[in-house]
């Protein structure tokens, strides 16, 4: 089933809804929702007027069997907004009648095209492939709804009806439009969020103490545009401004509940926020999971009570949520002053961390366009946030403090989109949640790290490390290259700069250092920089300055910071610098030591190589079964569903089977050692190759059988190849991931694997059969012919996308893969199957 106990959706206007199977106990609002539709809505849906629905007819609108016949409904709170069906044309067909009706107040708001997915889904799991609808022509909401969704639709016109029938299978072009809608609906509801109308203030006292009147202080002090509506169980006044019983009471419209009361009294706020409209309720309150299994529990009732009500959660225990726009200019946070407006989104997870967050950026002159603290994250995410940041036109640059990941693979995928309009700078965990750390094989932490730059996301280490590349990335442009100009007054500094050049992935420019004497004043050192602005074989600067003694020079050491700025804001290349004393040069990001500002500039030049590679392509591939066999079988016969083709062997436990296996193949044969880690162990005796006949056969069975015992893998021979290896992990962070590395005891060693997330585009899939420190020998090392790079990649395609549509795949090893020039042969498959993993970015969207 799609749904069990149903799904949280938004519509268009960012608004929540609850989706659930139908039941029999609908009936009653199932006629309260007929009886509000209009004439016009009845008739469209029923091609009759239906004033009323009949007993019968109500019987089997509510009573389903889930399989044959599916109904769906979206609810707010008590109320059935819409409801979509399926029902199969007959038995153990194929196709199936689908048909929606939804509330006239929620029409054209998104509802028919998510009840459409989940219809889908739920058809596609009971063996359905193809959706017919009759449509009346001038339902033109219905149409669209079908017409709009990407599926290849066949239409006909009979009888007055237009008649639609499609085959529901995803498609590329509708999983486009998914994750566009999925885009348009988060982003709404977070611009409701952060520019609300009107904001309720629950927990302000009157004595002008406490967290509720610091928060409605903040507002006020922070020159707050919209309405302001403190709400107070008992006062008529609260910091000099009346206050409501009741948000609703206060006549303005209220978009955002701030709620700043203890835990027990969280629901009634809630509560009495949703009957004043709120769109959104910001938990400032702790007290929830943090606490323990009770406090979990009272989080997940708070956000069923928010989620009924349509609305979203930032929180419990946060910090608040602020917006620097000029025309909103709200301070909802603890945080007594913001940063200054800038162009950067930040988010932080962290509430006891975000008030130090916030100054530490106002002290790096870091400009906020918006924050938001997400505390114990019940719903609203950082994932929420990209979607909003990308189409803002106010944010350039986003900084994300996670601790953890509620939806990693939906996060790696927003990440790779994001970061090719705006940098995401992320300071996450690369080691694995407890409980997994041995149990899983997989990207060890370094790997952790490169799979975040691959996505395009810039993963630091630490808090420092997150502004230092943010300043970086707010004030310079990107640079072209990795190509570093040191210019500076000591050379012992330059030779830092030096040092640290390499460990960051970055390259001398040729020519370079440039040290001037201690001697040389601001024009001399003005010269400089802009000549090495100008030098055509230099991809950015990196500048270090020591002051001269006192008296020694004229200038002074703010004359040599305005010769830094003029040049580095004149020029087109980043600028970074280490002023040890003195005056720091203005935009031009400073840091305390160069090794930290080549780092941050390190870190900008990878995600500007990452930017300058082409994105790819999901190719379509042949001899792909649309149906793939479930993953108990033989690995062969998945992998066979997926174009794969593993050289056929059969186990052997004594001599008489091993030489009858040999028979059926043909000789020449391979004989090798069962156990799974001796299979490919030719070092070790453990394989032996071209067996031409019975009596090699024998002898060779003989020697294995009393190193290594009586059980024996019998194969085919194929020609000789380079020894490749391609597995699949399922990471905590990224789901699914495709490795692949040359085989061999010295890369085992090295661990000399790459890693992607699949699916794998067709750039992802060549990227990763280039990058083993030991690929060279694929490409014609040493005058050896170079293999068909192709055929691997088709390979780690067809294996990324077996990987991606099997979540009960733990592990899956394909090794050895010969490669050779003129194609590839597999020779081994394991897979290990679990209970299948969480996918939540898989299917049809919900929260």
């Amino acid at each position: 089933m799609v749904l069990d106990t149903g799904a949280d959706v938004l519509l268009s206007d960012g608004s929540a809804v609850h989706l659930r199977p139908i039941s029999p106990a609908d009936a009653e609002a199932i006629v309260e929702l007929h009886s509000r539709m209009s004439e016009r809505t009845r008739y469209l849906r029923y091609f009759s007027p239906y004033p009323r629905i009949p007993e019968r007819d109500l019987e089997r609108f509510v009573t389903v069997d889930h399989h044959n016949r599916e109904a769906y409904v979206a609810v707010s709170g008590p109320r059935i907004l819409a409801v979509g069906r399926y029902e199969r044309m007959g038995p153990d067909s194929p196709d199936a009648e689908v048909a929606f009706v939804v509330e006239d107040a929620y029409q054209g708001r998104g509802i028919g095209s998510v009840l459409l997915e989940y219809l889908a889904q739920a058809a596609r799991e009971h063996g359905i492939r193809r959706f017919i609808a009759e449509v009346l022509p001038q339902n033109g909401g219905m149409l669209r709804v079908f017409s709009d969704f990407g599926y290849q639709i066949q239409r006909r016109y009979a009888d007055g009806v237009v008649h639609l029938d499609f085959p529901i299978a995803p498609t590329e072009m509708s999983r486009q439009v998914q994750e566009s809608r999925e885009h348009r609906t988060e982003a709404a509801s977070i611009t409701r969020l952060l520019s609300p109308r009107g904001v309720a203030v629950y927990g302000a006292s009157t004595s002008g103490l406490g967290v509720g009147a610091a928060l409605l202080a903040d507002l006020r002090d922070g020159g707050y545009t919209g309405a302001v509506v403190p709400v107070h169980p008992s006062a008529d006044r609260v910091a000099g401004r009346p206050a409501y019983r009741s948000a609703v009471d206060a006549g303005e419209p209220v978009d955002v509940a701030l709620v700043a009361v203890p835990p027990d009294r969280v629901s009634q706020a809630v509560a009495d926020a949703a009957v004043a409209g709120a769109g959104a309720v910001v938990v400032v309150s702790a007290g929830f999971a943090e606490t323990g299994p009770a406090g979990a529990d009272a989080q997940r009732a708070l956000l069923e009570q928010a989620r009924a009500a349509g609305m979203r959660v930032v929180g419990p225990n946060c910090l608040g949520i602020a917006n620097t726009d000029p025309a909103v200019r709200l301070n909802a946070t603890l945080a007594p002053t913001l940063p200054a407006a800038g162009r950067v989104g930040f988010f932080s997870q962290s509430g006891a961390l975000g008030v130090a967050l916030l100054a530490e950026a106002d002290r790096r002159g870091l400009g906020l366009s918006s924050f938001v603290s997400a505390g114990n994250r019940a719903d609203v995410s950082g994932n929420d946030l990209l979607q909003y940041w990308q189409d803002d036109p106010r944010t350039d640059v986003v900084l994300l403090y996670l601790e953890t990941f509620g939806n990693p693979r939906k996060f790696a995928r927003l990440a790779r989109r994001m970061s090719r309009v705006k940098p995401v700078v992320a300071v996450a965990s690369a080691t694995r949640p407890p409980g997994l750390a041995g149990d899983l094989p997989g990207p060890d932490a370094h790997a952790v790290t490169a799979l975040f730059a691959r996505s395009g996301v810039i993963r630091v280490d630490t808090v420092r490390e997150l502004f230092d590349v943010g300043v970086l990335l707010a004030h310079q442009p990107l640079p072209a290259g990795r190509r570093v100009a040191v210019v500076g007054n000591s050379s012992a500094l330059s030779g830092l700069a030096v040092a640290a050049c390499r460990p960051n992935g970055l390259v001398v420019a040729d020519g370079y250092p440039r040290d001037l004497s201690p001697q040389s004043g601001a024009h001399e050192f003005a010269a400089a920089l802009a000549e090495a602005e100008a030098d055509e074989r230099v991809d950015a600067l990196a500048v270090v300055f020591a002051p001269p003694l006192p008296g020694q020079l004229p200038d002074s050491d703010a004359d040599f910071a305005v010769a830094l700025s003029t040049v580095a804001l004149a020029g087109e290349k980043p600028t970074v610098a280490t002023f040890l004393h003195g005056q720091l040069p203005s935009r031009v990001p400073s840091y305390p030591s160069i090794e930290e500002a080549v780092r941050a500039l390190g870190r900008v030049a990878t995600y500007a190589e990452w930017l300058r590679r082409p994105p790819g392509t999901y190719p379509e591939l042949s001899a792909v079964e649309p149906g793939a066999p479930e993953v108990e079988g033989p690995p062969s016969r998945l992998l066979a569903a997926y174009g794969v083709r593993v050289v056929p062997s059969t186990a052997a436990a004594t001599l008489a089977a091993a030489l009858a296996a040999a028979e059926q193949f043909g000789y020449p044969v391979a004989l090798k050692a069962a156990r799974g880690s001796l299979r490919h162990r030719i070092d070790l005796g453990a394989v032996r190759l071209n067996l031409a006949d019975a009596g090699a056969l024998r002898a060779a069975y003989s020697e294995l059988e009393a190193a290594f015992g009586p059980v024996v893998l019998v194969q085919s021979m194929v020609a000789p190849g380079v020894a490749c290896t391609v597995e699949v992990a399922e990471d905590p962070a990224f789901g699914p991931v495709v490795g692949f590395g040359l085989g061999g005891v010295a890369s085992e060693l090295l661990g000399d694997l790459a890693w992607r997330a699949a699916p794998l585009t067709d750039s992802a899939a060549a990227a990763l059969v280039d990058e083993p420190r030991a690929a060279p020998l694929l490409h014609g090392y040493r005058g050896s012919a170079p293999v068909d790079r192709d055929a691997l990649i088709d390979l780690l395609l067809r294996v990324g996308r077996l990987a991606d549509e099997h979540p009960r795949i733990r592990k899956l090893s394909l090794n050895p893969v010969l490669a050779r020039p003129d194609g590839i042969d597999v020779l081994h498959a394991t897979i290990e199957v679990g209970v299948a993993s969480a996918r939540p970015d898989s299917g049809p969207r919900r929260l």
